[in-house]
């Protein structure tokens, strides 16, 4: 199987270069393309500031424009999008495959005093569903939002669904590097799957406050190594995920199947 991350700054209304990189990604035989959170739209900070209008052209366009390359290109993406319902906005991932749509709505969002996502979105507050889960290939793959990998009940879902690989956007700054390196690391370890994160580049100025974009992004292996990772840069990197490693993996820890026994 054969995944690759699109590491790149906000697009605003362009779409060429979505067209560029997917035409890139399937010929070299990838099956499914990560983009980071805030890419399709402004960054949350700046859609305080937007006309709910305004952000439901730019995500309609999006989705228009995504439907098409993901049947063009035979591909699947995974596109973090906000979504806007009776002038409501809600925070989303999208899952573009050649035939259809899916979404999901993300569950638990930043509620920080300088970055409080869950006031602004109209995401509804529940109790906790799976993330999503959906296979290519023989592959299972789940999809969580960047600020849920910090919860385990989500892992818990990862586990007992027996998932392959997690895709993970996020928009992660302020450097942070190394906590969510050995954040991801350790959840890829103890779950014996795939971690794939796609971070975005680029900056927002508030004030005398860079919040810089750093990249970053980056595979983990059911070992709990990193593979493969990207810089600051614009780039994208093409992923090989190799079953056999996750089911070697599974059967050398038996985390699961300890659990299993005290159930």
């Amino acid at each position: 199987m054969r995944a690759a991350i699109l590491q790149i700054p906000s697009v605003g209304m362009s779409t060429a270069k979505f067209d560029y990189y997917l035409r890139i990604a399937k010929s070299k035989g990838c099956k499914v393309v990560v983009l980071g959170e805030y890419l399709l739209n402004r960054f949350f900070k700046e859609l305080e500031k937007t006309p709910i209008g305004m952000i439901k052209e730019q995500s309609d366009h999006h989705i228009k424009t995504l439907k098409a390359l993901a049947k063009e290109y035979d591909v699947n993406i995974i596109a973090p999008l906000v979504i806007v319902k009776k002038k409501q906005p809600y925070k989303t991932i999208a899952k573009f495959s050649p035939s259809s749509v899916t979404y999901y709505q993300q569950q638990i969002l930043i509620n920080y005093k300088h970055w409080n996502e869950e006031k602004f979105f109209a995401n509804e507050i529940t109790a906790l569903k799976s993330p999503m889960i959906f296979s290519v290939d023989g592959f299972k793959f789940a999809v969580m939002a960047g600020f849920e990998l910090h919860f385990d009940s989500f892992w818990q879902e990862i586990m007992a669904k027996n998932v392959d690989a997690v895709l993970l956007p996020t928009v992660s700054t302020f450097e942070s590097h190394v906590r969510w390196r050995e954040l991801i690391k350790m959840r890829a370890f103890t779950n014996s799957c795939y971690v794939i994160r796609a971070n975005r580049i680029g900056e927002y100025v508030e004030g005398k406050v860079n919040w810089n974009f750093y990249g970053d992004s980056l595979v983990v292996s059911p070992e709990g190594e990193i593979e493969n990772h990207l810089g600051n840069q614009e780039e994208l990197l093409m992923i090989d995920l190799d079953k056999n490693i996750v089911k070697a993996a599974r059967k050398s820890w038996g985390f699961k199947e300890a659990l299993n026994k005290r159930l």
